[in-house]
Order: structure tokens, then C-alpha cells, then sequence
């Protein structure tokens, strides 16, 4: 995946007082850690750090810090927002060295559901996993991972198995073929399943009714009463 990259510079104040001058400047908190390196305290334009955040897979997007000219190559790890008025206050960055394997979210993409025969009938596709959780080196973190319905009918159950994971990777799971999804029948078809055994069911009885009511063949008939 393609590092973006983001301008930052290096900031010496901390505290509530520093970090809420920096917001009115238009900039956010942040700090950089890890590889075994010292925390390094910066700030990052609030406007680039808002459009990452809600561009979505922020989490899982290595970045290019460029702080007065240095490059970091980073991932952000965590960010709060404000609760209240929903805005970015600070951001933690994790430092990404040349072999680092990371856990990361990672969206699941269907695709060619044109091609399944069982949604071409009014199958429903249920979901079971839109996210999965990776251990993937930093440099083979996939945008998506991608599911292919292509021939898929209804009752069809789609497992991990049926997902090609970049080489390296391997999915956070104790499950030994996770279920990514299934192709449901649609609701008017279960409805009429469901219906069907108690129509019969019901009637077993009226038909046995009928039979014990008739006279047998060559019976004759009891005569009426005589009043």
C-alpha cells in the first residue's frame, strides 16, 4: 500500500495549556514512539489529520511524518476525538522500523456479486466478518482483502480459506477456517420452507379424518332410526 504523507513539526510544550494553543492554531497534538527510540512530541495540521481520520482505514495506513524535514515513517496507533464536537485532539504514532510486523483492521471487499447465481435469485449475502484482524509486515498491509462471489449459491458458506492474504500475513483467529460470510435464502423462500412442513402436518389428520368418516367399500349403510 502507498505510504501517504503528512507535514508535522516538533513541539517542546506540554500540557493542557500548550496542547489547547496548538488546537487554536489550527494544529493537533501527537507524539511518535516506539522502536526503541525516545518519544518525540509534534503536532500535525488539524485539516490533513481530519481528512486521514475520515477517509477512513487511518489505523491501518503506514504515513510519512515530515517533521521540519525529517521523514518518520509511522502508523498511527490511537487518536481521540472530542465527544462533544467530534474533532481530533491528539494522535499517537507508532514508529515503523525496515522488518516490523504489526496487528492491523482490515476491511473485506465482495466482489462480482453479479456472478452468484444465489443472489441472481434473491439470495442475501449475511456478512459474518466486515473487518479482520491481521499480523502482516508493514510494508504488505493490504488496502482490503477480497472475496470473489463469483459462482456462489444460495446455502454456500464462504470461508477464510477462499481469501488470498499477502505473503507474511496471517489472521488473528483460534478458528481453523474462519466463516467470512454466507449466502442466505431470501425471507418469501424461508417463510414458504418453514410453511410447508406444518401444511402437511396439518393435513395428515383431515386427510385421516375423511377416511374413517366414509364407509367402507361394500359396507352398507346403517338404516335410520326409527323415531
Amino acid at each position: 500500500m502507498a505510504s501517504a504523507e503528512l507535514k508535522a513539526k516538533a513541539r517542546s510544550g506540554v500540557g493542557k495549556g500548550a496542547a489547547r494553543a496548538l488546537r487554536r492554531e489550527g494544529w493537533i497534538p501527537a507524539v511518535i514512539y516506539g522502536d526503541k527510540k525516545d518519544p518525540t512530541p509534534i503536532s500535525i495540521s488539524y485539516n490533513e489529520a481530519m481528512k486521514s481520520i475520515y477517509a477512513g482505514g487511518f489505523l491501518s495506513h503506514v504515513i510519512t511524518l515530515d517533521v521540519d524535514g525529517t521523514k518518520h515513517r509511522v502508523i498511527p496507533r490511537d487518536y481521540q476525538l472530542d465527544p462533544v464536537k467530534d474533532k481530533a485532539m491528539h494522535v499517537d504514532f507508532l514508529r515503523v522500523g525496515a522488518h516490523t510486523k504489526l496487528n492491523v483492521q482490515v476491511a473485506v471487499h465482495f466482489i462480482n456479486q453479479e456472478q452468484s447465481p444465489g443472489i441472481k435469485k434473491g439470495g442475501v449475502l449475511n456478512i459474518v466478518h466486515h473487518t479482520l484482524e491481521l499480523s502482516v509486515p508493514a510494508d504488505a498491509i493490504p488496502e482490503a482483502l477480497t472475496v470473489d462471489l463469483t459462482g456462489r449459491d444460495i446455502g454456500d458458506t464462504i470461508h477464510l480459506s477462499a481469501i488470498t492474504l499477502p505473503a507474511g500475513a496471517s489472521v488473528r483467529t483460534h478458528e481453523t477456517d474462519l466463516t467470512i460470510a454466507t449466502v442466505a435464502a431470501p425471507s418469501a423462500l424461508r417463510s414458504d420452507e418453514a410453511a410447508a412442513p406444518a401444511a402437511e402436518a396439518a393435513a395428515a389428520p383431515a386427510a385421516g379424518a375423511t377416511q374413517a368418516a366414509a364407509p367402507a367399500k361394500g359396507a352398507t349403510p346403517a338404516a335410520p332410526a326409527k323415531k
